[in-house]
């Protein structure tokens, strides 16, 4: 009986487990087949979920997610040895975790990659540009990042800041209104460092996480970033845009500071393979200060290239063409459109 028993708890388990996996492809068609969906669960349900589940685990000091794979990993291995024997409990378990994941990751994260962009409540309009609009707006950001040059290294309130300059943002803008919790470093930020990333956002747990380990200038744009996640924005170029615009609205210096070096290097990059001569031109001009910490930045991530690199750039590329960014990281390069066309409207 006992036995017969297990059995039918095991099979419970498993139907559970295929149900989430059910109700996440009604998710996913929902999102990519009927207009307006993404938009309207982002606005209505997306953004409950992150004043309750964001909100609780925002309370915890530490990265949730983080410790929460942990925890799985340890429970798992021990769950796995203690019932070696019995592959049906094993894989009943497995199903329904990997289910449960595929049901957090679609309603917490996946919808919203097909909302109208942020950009469509800015009405920019990006086009092709020239090389000598390309050059102004590097030359705007070279003396933006020479007036807020400044000594980053500080960590104590980085969190804190962060969420007001979004909160500030969102009095500009009304999509990017609502609660934010912290964003929370990495413990053993090593792990991002070996997959090249800065930060991620955690579908899971609804937590910001950043990597912070990385040169000190990077982190709040970097804060503001995975934050812009929690509005429901998913496009790593909608996100790194709206960073640059919270942290060069933001009342510190050392986030405006963040804003405008990661901008130029950006548009910078964009500079030196159209007109190197005038990429020279522009980083001779820059502060000792922020020459120092690209030149940190460059040595920083230049220690974690290799193979578990390659392999982290290959499945975020296929991850975001599954999310419909056709260009997969290219995609990054769409920044320098929007802030082209930020600085086109601003002078307009």
């Amino acid at each position: 009986m006992e036995h017969a028993a297990g059995k039918r708890h095991d099979k419970h388990i498993a139907i559970a487990g295929l149900g989430l996996f059910v109700l996440a492809g009604a998710g996913q068609f929902a999102a990519r087949n009927i207009d307006g969906f993404g938009r309207w669960y982002s606005v209505h349900i997306y953004s409950a979920i992150v004043a309750v589940v964001g909100r609780i685990c925002g309370l915890a000091p530490v990265s949730v997610a983080e410790f929460g794979i942990y925890a799985l990993i340890v429970l798992s291995i021990w769950y796995v040895v203690r019932r070696r024997k019995a592959w049906t409990s094993i894989a009943a378990r497995a199903v329904f975790v990997i289910g449960a994941a595929a049901f957090l990751y679609t309603y917490n994260c996946g919808i919203n990659y097909y909302r109208p962009p942020f950009s469509s409540q800015l009405d920019l309009k990006t086009r092709e540009s020239s090389v000598e609009e390309l050059r102004n707006l590097c030359e705007y950001l070279t003396e933006k990042v020479n007036e807020t040059a400044c000594d980053s290294t500080y960590e104590g309130e980085w969190a804190v800041w962060g969420r007001d300059a979004m909160n500030k943002l969102g009095e500009t803008y009304p999509g990017l209104s609502g609660y934010y919790p912290r964003a929370k470093p990495v413990t053993v930020s090593w792990i991002l460092s070996v997959q090249q990333l800065s930060g991620i956002y955690s579908p899971f747990t609804v937590e910001g996480n950043y990597n912070r380990d990385m040169t000190d200038y990077n982190i709040p744009h970097t804060i503001c970033h995975e934050l812009s996640h929690l509005r429901g924005f998913m496009r790593e170029d909608e996100a790194n845009f709206i960073g640059y615009l919270a942290c060069i609205g933001s009342e510190k210096e050392v986030f405006r500071y963040s804003g405008y070096l990661t901008g130029w290097v950006y548009a910078g990059n964009a500079l030196a393979g159209q007109d190197i001569d005038s990429y020279r031109e522009l980083y001779g001009k820059l502060l000792p200060q922020a020459a120092k910490d690209l030149r940190d930045n460059w040595e920083f991530w230049n220690r974690y290239e290799g193979k578990v690199a390659e392999v982290s750039n290959q499945v975020n590329d296929t991850y975001l063409k599954m999310n419909d960014q056709k260009e997969g990281v290219k995609t990054y390069g769409r920044m320098v459109d929007l802030m082209l066309a930020y600085h086109r409207k601003k002078e307009a």
